[in-house]
Order: C-alpha cells, then sequence, then structure tokens
C-alpha cells in the first residue's frame, strides 16, 4: 500500500521541506489531525530535545505462544524520519509527513515477558479493521523515540469512533541468540488486539511543547506501566571499556559462558548517550589490540539476544584476555526510523577507542 509521501534533501533542503510542512499542518488540521510546531532551525547533528511531545493510549496488550509480549498504542499522527543511502554512498534521513488520512501514529512494543528484553531484531505487521470499513495492513518501521526507546510504528489511517481489531504479526528474531532464547522466537506468530476509538478522545491527549526544542538533550522516558523501554543491560564479565561518540555510548565486555561456546566471547553495547536506548540495526566493527600494538582480533560484530545481556552486538574471541584495547567503528549508521530529536543523530560516528 503505497500511501506515503516523503521528500528527501540535505540539511537545507530538509529545512525547507519543515517550513512547507508547517502549512500543510496547518491546512490539515480539519481534517488529518497533525498538530505539530515547526522544526527548530538550525537542528543540531546530535540527540536534541524535539519541539513537543505526545501523550499515548494505550490500545492494549497480548502474548504470543512463545511468550512475547505485544503492546498496541496510538497518539496523533506525526512526521518522522527513515533512513536512506544517497546518491553520494552516504546515509541521509528522509522526512516522512502526516497524510491526508492518517488518524493516528500507532506504536507496537515487543518484549519477552520472562526477561523482559525488548527484541528489536524483528518485523512487526499490523492489520487494522474495523470502524467505517477500515481495512489496512502495513509493515510498520522499527523506531527509535525518546519517550518510549526501540518501538515499531506507523501512522494509520481509522475511519470513525467505534471499535477496531489489530491483528499484529511479530515475526521471527533476527540475530544470534543464546541461553533460554537459542530455540525461541524463531517463528512468526500473530496476536488479536481489540480496542475502540473516538477523535475526541485522541484530541484530549496531552501534547506538550518545549522551550528548550533543539538543546542538547533528551525529554525523560515515559513512565510504561511495566513495559520495558529497550534500556541497554549491565554485561557483567571483565570490563574492557566504555567511551561516547556521536551521542552513541559504548560498553565492552569479555565473557565466559557455555551458552556463548568454548571461547570467550565479546560483548558491546551501543545505546544514546540519554536515557540509554539500545541502538540497533547498524553495521559495527572491532579491532583488539595488546599492549604492544599487535591486533589479536578484527572483525565485525553481530546483533545478539540474550535473557542476561539483553540486545547488544557480539562476536567469538579465541584468545583474548581482556587487557586489550578496544576500538569500534560504525560501518553502516543505525537504519532505524527516528522520532524527532533523532533524525540528524548518528551518521557522522568517528571511530573510536573505549577506555
Amino acid at each position: 500500500m503505497d500511501r506515503r509521501r516523503f521528500l528527501a534533501a540535505t540539511a537545507a533542503g530538509l529545512t525547507a521541506t519543515a517550513a512547507g510542512c508547517v502549512e500543510a499542518f496547518e491546512s490539515a488540521a480539519e481534517t488529518t489531525y497533525g498538530r505539530e510546531p515547526p522544526l527548530v532551525d538550525p537542528r543540531p547533528e546530535r540527540i536534541y530535545w524535539p519541539t513537543h511531545t505526545e501523550q499515548m493510549q494505550m490500545a492494549g496488550m497480548a502474548t504470543t505462544s512463545d511468550g512475547r509480549r505485544v503492546s498496541l498504542m496510538y497518539t496523533f499522527p506525526h512526521r518522522f524520519w527513515r533512513v536512506f543511502r544517497g546518491d553520494d554512498g552516504g546515509y541521509e534521513s528522509r522526512i516522512f509527513e502526516v497524510n491526508a488520512d492518517d488518524a493516528v501514529h500507532l506504536m507496537a512494543n515487543v518484549w519477552d515477558a520472562d526477561t523482559g528484553v525488548v527484541l528489536p531484531v524483528s518485523s512487526v505487521d499490523i492489520a487494522v479493521t474495523g470502524g467505517d470499513d477500515v481495512d489496512e495492513r502495513e509493515t510498520i518501521y522499527p523506531m527509535l523515540s525518546q519517550r518510549m526507546g526501540f518501538h515499531y510504528g506507523d501512522n494509520y489511517h481509522l475511519d470513525g469512533d467505534g471499535g477496531y481489531t489489530a491483528a499484529v504479526t511479530v515475526g521471527s528474531v533476527t540475530a544470534d541468540r543464546f541461553g533460554d532464547f537459542e530455540n525461541r522466537l524463531d517463528a512468526p506468530e500473530t496476536v488479536e488486539i481489540d480496542f475502540e476509538y473516538s477523535e475526541a478522545g485522541r484530541n484530549d491527549l496531552d501534547f506538550t511543547e518545549y522551550d528548550q526544542a533543539g538543546d542538547e538533550g533528551a525529554v525523560e522516558p515515559m513512565a510504561m506501566d511495566g513495559m520495558p523501554t529497550g534500556t541497554a543491560r549491565e554485561l557483567g564479565g571483565t570490563a574492557m571499556g566504555e567511551g561516547t561518540a556521536d551521542d552513541i555510548r559504548y560498553r565492552a565486555s569479555l565473557l565466559s559462558a557455555d551458552r556463548f561456546g568454548t571461547d570467550p566471547y565479546l560483548a558491546v553495547t551501543a545505546a544514546t548517550r540519554y536515557n540509554e536506548f539500545v541502538v540497533p540495526d547498524m553495521g559495527l566493527d572491532v579491532t583488539l589490540d595488546d599492549a604492544s600494538g599487535e591486533t589479536v582480533l578484527a572483525d565485525s560484530l553481530a546483533p545478539g539476544l540474550d535473557p542476561e545481556l539483553g540486545f547488544h552486538y557480539g562476536v567469538s574471541a579465541p584468545g583474548v584476555t581482556g587487557e586489550e584495547s578496544v576500538t569500534v567503528e560504525v560501518t553502516t549508521p543505525p537504519q532505524v526510523a527516528r522520532h524527532e530529536g533523532y533524525e540528524t543523530a548518528f551518521f557522522k560516528t568517528p571511530t573510536h577507542t573505549l577506555s
């Protein structure tokens, strides 16, 4: 279903686009529910305070047969950004605007019910039926939000007040799995969530604007009523350093446990500088040098999912003792879609040696 319209541009072009969006939101306010203020100009190339945040309405929860917990929420439809490769070979974010028939921004959070580990290495498809003959299916985007952390979301069309059913299909996990995850989470499953929607109820959701929009920093995460926000976990093992580059905070550790195999296992978490949300879907290489400067390990890190470590990047590390220096290099910036405040960050991450 090709109902989305997007504008791709350089930073200057994106600023011009934002100016055009203001008029679109104002003129659409009577018909599309968009109410966002204009973007700050210029926007910093880092994590920054957004112009506003919106309250979210819980639609419902359900659990798959293999223990994946799914929550569904909605709020006002709003702009977001996706990551694309540009003509010059680099990467850029491109804005997706609110369409004339968008009624809500629909969000799904997916986590393991037993461990609370958020699952950012899957796909989520939502088919919404109900209302005045609505039948809309979308594969929604993995996203980062300052209120929710990692989740899946998209703008959706709803037609009229009344009852709706969301059939949420959670795909198989596409990451190395360890421990109790090893033989689980490998098949798509669908749950159905019924919810009531009214336009008046959506319009009553809180909408907060910020005077510090554009400043370095981030808003506090929302209270999630027991739902995890996908923050990076402590790694344990032998700590091998930490550091921050381009608002990504790294920590590395060497672990020895049967679930990782016979060799030591190097685990690295990558999280947002503020609130420490996991940053998935990025290419990450690692180099380990010993005290004499000799390279002991040079490899790509793979996404991993572990009941204790949660989401991380890792690699088998034979011969590594934990005394080596660790250097991380981003080979592909995070490909997740971004809510406002993240859309300009993580594109120029320098190679960084942890300490």
